[in-house]
Order: structure tokens, then C-alpha cells, then sequence
């Protein structure tokens, strides 16, 4: 009998959510992720150090001020890492903007060039990279000017249903609607335990692929931030899954049918486009998406930080 992630696999499709090439190599999914959470994770294994070197002393040699040559090291850094994985697998490594520009269009449409740049560079064209925005007003009309360019975007840290529809009526590529932190919120404000189906985190992406099926939107529905296989497996049919290394081993070891969750299906109609205003108050009466959305963006901005701290030890250190 085949296992749990291979029977997973022929419903929805597999990506990792990491950026470990062991268990890229392992695990084989479609696309991955880099970000700077795991490229801190990084700069503790052995394995990666030859490559961190190398591209901080071509940041060594470069002129400019401090914080400008850090910056440049964060984003060689991603692209050298992304690029080693889009070597193992077949579709799309994804590589986030930092969450400090989540509020300014225009910065993150110049980030998310020159991350497209150092990538070309290197060999991978745009086809395989989705630029990670978070899923602000302003990260969407970036998404949406980027996209139009030709260069395709993950839209991260989504909560509620107005950043869906934004996203889907900017013709984003890929969203990333998050499951597990749906569910921490409500568990904690209701001091509920959930089954998979009763799931608050399940609903709200379930709901997001509907609507995408009666819009008959182009937008792509990842499933994200899984705390359990339970809510993995009752979104079996989601066209993609991003899972961490220790779910995909449960499910690797783990033998059974899996059966379809999630269909999507068409025959709606699309709403109007959401206005700014609009968006923001749908926004505004979620009072989960609100909450999550900040703390979210913060933590990848902290992580960022840490990130950067290193980095300039290490370039002050030779």
C-alpha cells in the first residue's frame, strides 16, 4: 500500500516548506522556499557554510554603505540558497521580499527585480522563481504590476477573505492561505480543541478554494502553516500543500488511502474588484486576520533582523 504522501501527491500538489536540501532530496517536492527563517537555520549546519562564505566575500569587495552591502548579502544569500534547490526540483522556488516593505509598492516592485536579476544571473530564469509578498494592500498592487511584467508571485501571511479576493482579482499566481495560525488564534481566544473537519484554519482555506472555483479565477490555492497530518490530509484535493519536513516524514511513514477534500469547481460569477477602501474594511471586521497579519509580518521582520545581525558579524569578522 502506498504511503500517505504519495497518495497525497496524486490529489494535490507537494511542496516543501523548507529550504533543507536533504530533505528536498528526500521528500521530492514540486517547489520549496527559501526565507530568511531558514536561512538562519543555515548559518548553524556545516553543510551550507562553504556557500555562505563565498557569497559574503563577494560582498566584501563591494563598495557602498553598511547597511545597503547587507541588504545585498540577505538577497545573495536567498537567491544562492534558492538556486541550489530549483537544481532538485522540477517547478518553482519561492523567495520573500523582506516584511519591512510590506507597506511600500514601489520598494518591493525594486526588491523583487533585483532578486529576479541575481537569479538570471545564476541561470534560473523568472519561470521558476514566485517572488513572496505579504498579502497588504500594498504587496498586492505590487503582485499585480509584477505579474503583469511576467514575473509570477506568492502572496503569503493571508487571513481573511478580502486579501483573497484582492489577490484574486489582482491575478496573482499563487496564494498562500494559512492554516495553523487560523486555528492558534481561535483556540486560543475560544479555548476550543477542533477535528479536522471543524478545523477553523481548514474552513477558512476550503473557502478560499471555493471561490476561486466560482470565479473561475487563474489563481493558485497553496495551503499553509500546518500544526498536524489531520489538517494536511483534510485538504487533500487543494491544488498545492507547502508542508514541513517533519509532517511530510508522519505522512512518508505513515500507509493508507487518502481521499479527496477539497474540489474545485465552477459555474459562480466574480464580484466586482475590490476598492482600496473596501478591501481594508473587510479587512478591518476580521478581527483573526488583523491580529494575524501584524504579528506575522513582525516575525518575519524579527527574523530578518537576526538575519542581518549575523551577517554583518560575519563580514566584520574577516
Amino acid at each position: 500500500m502506498p504511503s500517505q504522501l504519495d497518495a497525497l501527491k496524486s490529489l494535490s500538489l507537494v511542496v516543501a516548506d523548507t529550504g533543507d536540501l536533504d530533505a528536498i532530496r528526500r521528500y521530492r517536492p514540486h517547489d520549496a522556499t527559501t526565507n530568511p527563517s531558514l536561512l538562519l537555520k543555515a548559518f548553524d549546519l556545516d553543510e551550507y557554510q562553504e556557500l555562505i562564505e563565498a557569497e559574503l566575500a563577494a560582498v566584501r569587495a563591494e563598495t557602498g554603505d553598511r547597511q545597503a552591502r547587507i541588504d545585498h548579502a540577505v538577497d545573495r544569500l536567498a537567491v544562492a540558497k534558492g538556486s541550489e534547490i530549483a537544481k532538485l526540483i522540477p517547478g518553482r522556488v519561492s523567495t520573500e521580499v523582506a516584511a519591512r516593505l510590506s507597506f511600500d509598492t514601489e520598494a518591493s516592485i525594486r526588491k523583487a527585480h533585483e532578486l529576479v536579476a541575481l537569479y538570471d544571473r545564476r541561470g534560473v530564469s523568472a519561470d521558476r522563481v514566485l517572488i513572496k509578498l505579504a498579502s497588504t494592500w500594498e504587496g498586492i498592487r505590487a503582485a499585480e504590476r509584477l505579474e503583469r511584467e511576467g514575473i509570477h508571485c506568492n502572496l503569503t501571511l493571508l487571513f481573511s477573505e478580502a486579501q483573497a479576493q484582492a489577490c484574486f482579482d489582482a491575478g496573482v499566481f499563487l496564494v498562500s492561505p494559512f492554516v495553523g495560525r487560523v486555528t492558534d488564534w481561535y483556540t486560543q481566544a475560544t479555548g476550543q480543541d477542533f477535528t479536522p473537519d471543524t478545523d477553523p484554519g481548514v474552513q477558512f482555506v476550503r473557502a478560499v478554494c471555493r471561490r476561486v472555483g466560482e470565479g473561475g479565477y487563474d489563481t493558485v490555492v497553496m495551503g499553509a502553516s500546518f500544526r498536524n497530518t489531520g489538517q494536511v490530509l483534510a485538504l487533500a484535493g487543494c491544488p498545492r500543500l507547502t508542508i514541513s519536513p517533519a509532517l511530510l516524514e508522519e505522512l512518508a511513514d505513515a500507509e493508507g488511502e487518502v481521499t479527496r477534500q477539497v474540489n474545485i469547481e465552477g459555474g459562480g460569477s466574480r464580484s466586482a474588484p475590490l476598492s482600496e477602501a473596501e478591501f481594508r474594511w473587510g479587512h478591518n471586521q476580521d478581527a483573526m486576520a488583523n491580529d494575524k497579519l501584524a504579528e506575522g509580518i513582525r516575525r518575519f521582520a524579527e527574523d530578518q533582523q537576526r538575519l542581518e545581525a549575523l551577517i554583518a558579524e560575519r563580514l566584520a569578522s574577516r
